[in-house]
C-alpha cells in the first residue's frame, strides 16, 4: 500500500470526518509536521547524498548543502588522495585553530551554523571537498496531487498517523484518541529504526551506523 498526495489528505479526512474550511487549508501542515518528526527522529542511509565543492583558500568556512541536516563524511583532496576530515564540535575546532590568519592542510570541521561548517585550520589552498550527508528530501505537499515520496510509499502508515496526531492536535480532541494515534505512530517509528540510523553527533565515516539488535 502507498499513498498519493490526493490519497494521503482523502485518508485524512476520513479518519477524522472533518471537511471544515479551515481544516482542510492545514491539511498540508499536518503531512509536513509528520514528515519532519519522521525525519528528525529516524535517519535513513537512504536519505544519504554526496555533493561535491572547493574550499577556498585562506577561508575558515565553508558552504553547508541547502537541504543538509547532518554529515557522514567530509574529504578533500590532497595530492591525488582522498583524505577524510573528523567531525568535532565546534568549541574544539575553534580551540584547534583560534587564529583564523593561520592555514595549512584542514584536519577538522565542525557545523558553525545551519549554513556553514568550520573548518581546523583554515584551508591553505583550494582543495576539492567531498560531503556525505542526510538531506531533507522534498515534502509530498510540494509536488502534484499524483505524486509520491518515499516515505508515502515506503512508511505510509508512520506518515499517516503523524498527520492524523497533528490533525487531531489541531482538533482539540479527547486525550485517549491523541494518545491512541501516538502509540501507533511511535510503533512505525520503532520499525523505521530497524532500517538503520546514524547519529547527528558524529559522521559515520568514524563511528559508523547504529544498527539496532533484531528482536
Amino acid at each position: 500500500m502507498s499513498f498519493t498526495y490526493a490519497q494521503l489528505k482523502s485518508a485524512i479526512q476520513d479518519y477524522t470526518e472533518n471537511t471544515e474550511t479551515s481544516f482542510l487549508a492545514n491539511l498540508p501542515i499536518f503531512i509536513r509536521i509528520a514528515e519532519e518528526r519522521i525525519l528528525k527522529n529516524v535517519q535513513l542511509n537512504l536519505f544519504q547524498k554526496n555533493a561535491e565543492g572547493t574550499m577556498t583558500s585562506s577561508n575558515q568556512f565553508l558552504t553547508a548543502p541547502s537541504d543538509f541536516l547532518a554529515p557522514f563524511s567530509l574529504s578533500i583532496t590532497v595530492s591525488s588522495s582522498k583524505v577524510f576530515l573528523l567531525f568535532k564540535d565546534l568549541d574544539f575546532v575553534q580551540t584547534y585553530s583560534p587564529v583564523p590568519t593561520t592555514t595549512g592542510v584542514p584536519k577538522y570541521y565542525a557545523q558553525f551554523d545551519v549554513d556553514n561548517f568550520l573548518i581546523g585550520p583554515t584551508p591553505n589552498s583550494s582543495y576539492t571537498a567531498e560531503l556525505s550527508y542526510f538531506y531533507r528530501p522534498s515534502s509530498i505537499t510540494v509536488g502534484e496531487e499524483s505524486g509520491t515520496t518515499w516515505l508515502s510509499e515506503n512508511a505510509e502508515m508512520t506518515l499517516l498517523y503523524g498527520a492524523l496526531l497533528e490533525a487531531y492536535t489541531y482538533m482539540k480532541s479527547e486525550m485517549q484518541t491523541m494518545q491512541m494515534f501516538n502509540e501507533r505512530f511511535m510503533e512505525g517509528l520503532s520499525r523505521l529504526k530497524n532500517l538503520g540510523e546514524a547519529q547527528e553527533t558524529s559522521d559515520e565515516y568514524r563511528y559508523g551506523s547504529l544498527r539496532k539488535p533484531k528482536t
